[in-house]
Formats: C-alpha cells, sequence, structure tokens
C-alpha cells in the first residue's frame, strides 16, 4: 500500500513539473551584447586599475617608513623608537582604511558599479521578465555560471530573443 502511495504521489509530482512552462536564457551572453554594459565594465576596469595604484602607493610609503626605521632603531632611544613604531602603524592603518573606502562593500568602486550597471541590470531583467510574460513561461532559468545545469534542450533557450528584444 505504501508503494502504491508513493509511485502516485511521484506520478503526480512528475506530472506537476512535466506541465510547467520554462525557459532557459545566458543572462551572462544577454549582459555582454548590450553595448552600455561592456562600457561600464570597461570604465569599472580603469577605476579599479587607478585605485589600485593609488592603495598600493601608500602601502609603499608605510614600508619605506618601516624600512627607515629598521635601519636607524639601533641608533634610536627609547621614546623615539615606540614615536616612529606608533607612526607607522598610524600609517598603515590609514592605508587599510583607504583601501576600504575604495575597494569595500560601500566604497567608492562599489558604489561607482551600483551607479552604471543598476540601471543596464534592470533594463536587462525587465526584458526577460517582459519576454517571459509575453511567452506565457512560469519560471526563467539562468544558465550562466550554473554548475548543477547540466543539459538544456535548444527549443527552451531563449537567449537570443532576449537579446533582440534589448536591442529594439
Amino acid at each position: 500500500m505504501k508503494r502504491l502511495v508513493l509511485i502516485a504521489a511521484f506520478l503526480l509530482t512528475a506530472g506537476a513539473i512535466s506541465a510547467q512552462n520554462y525557459i532557459v536564457v545566458n543572462s551572462e551572453k544577454i549582459f555582454k551584447s548590450v553595448d552600455a554594459y561592456n562600457k561600464a565594465i570597461a570604465e569599472l576596469d580603469n577605476l579599479a586599475e587607478e585605485y589600485q595604484k593609488l592603495v598600493e602607493a601608500k602601502f609603499e610609503a608605510v614600508e619605506t617608513l618601516y624600512n627607515n626605521y629598521v635601519n636607524q632603531k639601533a641608533s634610536l632611544s627609547a621614546a623615539t623608537r615606540q614615536a616612529h613604531e606608533n607612526t607607522i602603524l598610524t600609517r598603515e592603518k590609514e592605508a587599510q582604511e583607504y583601501q576600504e573606502s575604495i575597494f569595500g562593500k560601500e566604497g567608492t568602486l562599489m558604489k561607482r558599479r551600483k551607479e552604471l550597471i543598476e540601471p543596464i541590470q534592470k533594463r536587462v531583467f525587465a526584458a526577460i521578465e517582459s519576454y517571459a510574460a509575453q511567452t506565457g513561461a512560469d519560471a526563467v532559468i539562468d544558465s550562466a555560471n550554473n554548475p548543477t545545469l547540466l543539459y538544456t534542450a535548444p527549443r527552451v533557450e531563449r537567449t537570443q530573443q532576449i537579446i533582440a528584444l534589448l536591442a529594439k
């Protein structure tokens, strides 16, 4: 009796799953087809490179201070050594805080990323949602960077249609 109930439950679940209308899209490919996205990514990469140079310069200044301190340590009084050590630690902390202010979750680069990328994301996701509504899809599966998606039938792949919709 338990087997019969389990088999019936399995068949009902399998039937319900197969009745779902879904489409598959590759969001990475869609984003890369949008010129504004590619320009924004290039700008963010350039900014990150510039900021990285500034951060490295701050840490190099700290390293120079430390190396000078090590070379002079033997000839310094205890009070002077302590002052130099405090200066080095303060500068190192300032460099770390600067790095966080640029690259952190609330940093300058993340704010710029949100400013440039969010409008494009909203546009792409709206196009996907609009296309799904037009075709009567119950679900949209993103195949970009998804290690659990092992196979997609070409008849449910709709990436090119979304790209065409965005191009209008």
